[in-house]
């Protein structure tokens, strides 16, 4: 069924209101006699976004962080450093394999990991760096300490040195993202047994590298130090790669296609225990023929992360989390207390900074009178991985399950111009369409540029778009993009123009 009318003018409110001009508010430091009218706790994606659009609405806003710089797990230890890594690592695979094939001769390519590492660095601090900036000119107030609630209306941020500030204020904003998932019996010490954390840093190449985990975070970092010359082995408990919420299909592919390059799998697989022989990491596995032993230079552990809500104080509050560590909340992102609101990873769905960017603008919106909506399906996911994997949407399982029919419209990036004249074709675009419909339902790409053009669908979807819709629309030549207007095109009638 087609989005309302009344719905579609919401989006577009929500979305425009993205570009509001800046309230200016003057900065204050906040003791335990003065007010603010919002504190948000954690400065990653949710929560320095999130402050910065409370004080563009002309919110007194003070944003409290634990650590040294802002910008939480993604800017610091996450998104940001994979990032460099995992584009700096392919380029260097790059003329290491394909630079000869494409008449570029680069004799005696050599890696120098510590200027690999600088520049990784120095990404980190100018965007960390930024965030500082952003916050100086739209006067929100940044407290360094690790932040608590101490009650409906007050926080109290702790300094390194033990010494204490109580802020009150109308609203708290709980915005602290996640942590690393520990593996039970096996001790991370970040130097050969590492987390998602210690593998941004490793001091040199491990000949060897075992990845507990085949979600997006161990394909990636497997990805960044295979192609720098690590033999590296994914051990995965599932019978898939790349997490929930990806398309079987979409999986199998890319499996076939890291396979190609090197990385090694072994699903449907149990890490069951890990001990440090000095020198080499043993790990003990077990699948459906029995128990085995594997050794290691490096072993890393990414079996995903886990909210962190480890004394923000919800006790003092009586606020309750479920199962899973996470905070309920009801679609305004109100707890169970009215003045404490939470965003991101500390709430249910996908823990990722986007995500957790749009949850903490519409969440400050509805505080300053706003309606807040989101939808969730149109919240587009990647995997950085070369090629990227990307998709937004129902998966064909899903839509099995749901009894949904739907049509599928297939085009691989073999036959995309684009895609050839840059020697890059493995991947693929897959959409679903709803059979009765045409409305698009999913979109799941492998591909050079996924992370990039995955945003088409994503806003096709957000306004009900149908597959004709996509497939009627004039896109550049030759541009991979064209591939994604084949897809719909096959999905709405069944026949693509150039496959």
């Amino acid at each position: 069924m087609l989005a309302s009318s009344t719905h579609a003018l919401r989006n577009c409110h929500l979305k425009l209101s993205l570009c509001k001009s800046l309230t200016v508010n003057t900065a204050r430091l906040y003791s335990s006699t003065e007010n603010a009218d919002l504190v948000v706790i954690g400065s990653g994606p949710g929560g320095y976004v999130a402050a910065i659009k409370a004080a563009q609405l002309g919110l007194k806003t003070v944003c409290v962080e634990k650590n040294e710089t802002l910008g939480g797990t993604c800017l610091n230890v996450g998104c940001i450093p994979s990032k460099s890594l995992l584009n700096n690592s392919h380029l260097y695979h790059m003329a290491q394999h394909d630079f000869a094939s494409r008449g570029i001769v680069v004799p005696n390519v050599s890696l120098d990991l510590e200027s690999l590492m600088k520049a990784k660095s120095k990404s980190v601090q100018q965007l960390t760096g930024g965030i500082a900036g952003l916050f100086k000119k739209n006067k929100v107030t940044h407290v360094k300490g690790f932040g608590r609630v101490s009650g409906p209306n007050e926080v109290t941020a702790t300094a390194a040195d033990g010494t204490e500030q109580k802020i009150q204020t109308k609203n708290i904003l709980l915005a602290t993202g996640s942590e690393v998932t520990p593996f039970p019996g096996i001790e991370v010490n970040e130097t050969n047994i590492v987390s998602s954390t210690g593998a941004l840093s490793l001091s040199k190449v491990p000949e060897s590298m075992i990845v507990i985990g085949g979600g997006v975070i161990g394909l990636e970092l497997g990805s960044v130090w295979s192609r720098l010359g690590s033999s590296v082995t994914c051990v995965e408990f599932l019978g898939h790669i790349g997490g929930v919420g990806i398309d079987m299909e979409v999986s199998k592919a890319t499996q076939k296609i890291l396979t190609k390059q090197g990385l090694k799998f072994m699903l449907n697989t149990k890490v069951t225990q890990a001990a440090d022989k000095g020198g080499s990491i043993e790990v003990t596995v077990e699948d459906s023929t029995g128990s085995k032993t594997l050794d290691c230079e490096t072993l890393l552990v990414c079996i995903g992360r886990r909210p962190f809500t480890d004394k923000l104080g919800l006790e003092s509050v009586n606020l309750q989390v479920d199962k899973r560590g996470r905070i309920p909340i009801n679609e305004r992102f109100q707890t169970a207390v009215p003045s404490i609101y939470a965003i991101g990873d500390v709430v249910d769905g996908p823990m990722l900074a986007h995500k957790a960017e749009d949850e903490g603008i519409i969440c400050v919106e509805g505080i300053n009178g706003s309606i807040p909506h989101i939808d969730y399906n149109c919240v587009p996911s990647v995997v950085y991985t070369h090629p990227e994997v990307a998709w937004v949407g129902k998966t064909e399982e899903q839509l099995k399950e749901e009894g949904v029919p739907y049509a599928v419209g297939k085009f691989p990036l073999l036959a995309n111009s684009r895609a050839k004249t840059n020697n890059d074709q493995d991947g693929m675009i897959k959409v679903l369409g709803h059979k009765e419909t045409d409305r698009l339902l999913g979109v799941h790409m492998i591909g050079s540029v996924a992370g990039e053009m995955i945003n088409e669908a994503a806003l096709a979807m957000e306004y009900g778009a149908s597959c004709e819709d996509i497939a009627r629309v004039c896109h550049a030549h030759p541009t991979v993009s064209e591939a994604f207007r084949e897809a719909n095109l096959m999905a709405y009638c069944g026949k693509a123009i150039n496959c």
